[in-house]
């Protein structure tokens, strides 16, 4: 079973889950309907009291797609966990923020930003009684198909979609359930490896960890909950449904641009405002660094690159179509404290990148990258200098004002077409943007330059067109070392402060 239908799975279970009545609340461990008698803290809740999975022959093996329906429901308060790091040289610490106050999460309980490590214990029983599987599973309070499971719940969750890992040098992160919400559990073991039942029957009990369910106020009902499994023989027609389902579908878009427009060109301002809400761009070092062998026995660094708005205020560029040209006139836009708009200033151009893996609007000022010798003076330079502003990265959650559910976050989406007569390309408060080493023209051709010492130089707002709150964190600078021989080059990244990324 694909990953797409087993989120479409998961969705089913969350919507049974979502119209329960008073009758099946019992069952699931919430004795209420509505918030007055609502649980203090949260309960584990099994949206079923039994469930099939299929198991399927993969060449080497088999594999069992666990789906257990299982979710945190929050009780009267939200559970919001808020982890950070001062700086790299800093452990990421974290806390429980609910009804006023800061609690401290046990150690080891938060060690990057990919969620809570060890919340569940997962033990899985054969007919005869005997234990056939026991582990631990992590889990990601920010569920993408999180639902409201009693009437009177708040009719909007605020936290993020996702716990966002993928950047190692983010600062801080926001993991939340809103008040009398579902967030769906993990169910397999995170060892990635295939997992496997043989066909039959079990009994799986689900219970949540000691350290968890004093954090949020479970009693021992509260915190555990019994399935009754069936594992059967996998379908071949259904693998073909699925197939045929995503190739109907095709891939999930954006709905940014359908949501958010271009304004009318604006009133220019002789300058930008010299107080009130601004954005502050931010550079993080270089990552995802290697050397490439290319055609003609040419060497090319690769790397990603992070910009991102540790500011008040989004950026907010929006471009404007020249009649019957390949450019726009690009404006940056200012709000004040209440978010009304209060003026724009001229910011540069966008143009329409035509190159596989682009095809969108690029805006032309925003980042260079160059690569500097021991002494920091330039060596090279890359060929990537526009750029499809989009939130790719929860850089940092914690500040204030972030937009924890900003919505253009897909660069093949989020930037026009090429028949777009305008384009609103944004980078939300505490949102990073990152372009990855496989974007076209991202790398410094090093096939030249001697065995030694290097920095790669990250470098917002190079050209000074952009208006912000500071300048001084513009720049970032990651050391690398290039050596071997022109037959076979070697490069070594070392750690900043033990992040490796």
């Amino acid at each position: 079973m694909t990953h797409e239908n087993r989120r479409r799975r998961r969705r089913w279970a969350l919507a049974a889950l979502a119209g329960i009545t008073p009758a099946t609340l019992a069952f699931v461990g919430i004795q209420v309907a509505d918030a007055a008698t609502a649980p203090a803290g949260a309960s584990l809740v099994a949206a079923s009291r039994s469930i099939t999975a299929e198991r399927y022959d993969i060449g080497d093996g088999f594999t069992v797609d666990l789906d257990l329906g299982l979710n945190v429901v929050a009780g009267k308060e939200p559970l919001e966990i808020r982890a950070a790091r001062k700086s790299y040289a800093n452990p990421i610490t974290a806390e429980l923020v609910t009804a006023g106050k800061r609690v401290a999460l046990p150690k080891g309980t938060v060690t990057d930003f990919a969620g809570l490590k060890r919340l569940t214990t997962v033990t899985i029983k054969n007919g005869k009684g005997a234990v056939v599987k026991r582990y631990w599973t992590n889990w990601c309070p920010n569920s993408e198909d999180s639902v409201r499971t009693r009437p009177d719940a708040p009719a909007q969750t605020p936290y993020p979609f996702g716990c966002d890992a993928g950047n190692p040098f983010a600062l801080g992160a926001v993991w939340g359930v809103q008040a009398g919400w579902a967030s769906s559990t993990d169910d397999l073991p995170t060892h990635g490896k295939a997992f496997d039942l043989p066909v039959g029957k079990y009994t799986v009990t689900v219970s949540v960890n000691a350290p968890y369910q004093k954090l949020f106020g479970m009693t021992a009902k509260q915190a555990t909950a019994t399935v009754a499994l069936t594992v059967v023989k996998g379908r071949e027609d259904s693998k073909a449904e699925t197939r045929a389902h995503d190739h109907e579908h095709g891939p999930q878009v954006s709905s940014y641009r359908a949501e958010y427009r271009p304004a009318a060109k604006p009133d220019v301002r002789a300058a930008a405002p010299t107080s009130g809400p601004r954005p502050d761009l931010r550079s993080l070092p270089a990552w995802g660094i290697s050397i490439e062998k290319a055609p003609k026995n040419k060497w090319y660094v690769n790397f990603g690159a992070t910009v991102w708005n540790g500011g008040s205020s989004p950026l907010l560029v929006d471009g404007f179509r020249r009649s019957g040209q390949g450019l726009m006139d690009a404006y940056q836009y200012f709000f004040d404290a209440q978010g009304n708009q209060v003026g724009a200033v001229p910011a540069g151009t966008m143009e329409w990148d035509k190159r596989v893996g682009h095809l969108h609007w690029h805006f032309t000022d925003f980042a260079q990258y160059n690569l500097l010798k021991a002494d920091q003076k330039q060596a090279a330079r890359s060929g990537k200098e526009a750029f499809c502003l989009a939130n790719t990265d929860q850089v940092d959650y914690t500040i204030p004002q972030a937009k924890w559910r900003p919505y253009n976050t897909d660069l093949e989406t989020s930037c026009g077409t090429q028949t777009s007569v305008g384009v609103r390309e944004v980078l939300d408060i505490g949102n990073g943007d990152t372009y990855t080493q496989d974007r076209p023209g991202q790398s410094f051709d090093v096939t030249g330059l001697p065995n030694g010492t290097y920095y790669i130089q990250v470098k917002a707002n190079p050209a000074g067109k952009l208006a912000e709150l500071s300048t001084g964190n513009n720049t970032s600078l990651r050391k690398i070392v290039l050596g071997g021989t022109a037959a076979k080059r070697t490069l070594t990244v070392p750690p900043v402060n033990g992040i490796k990324g």
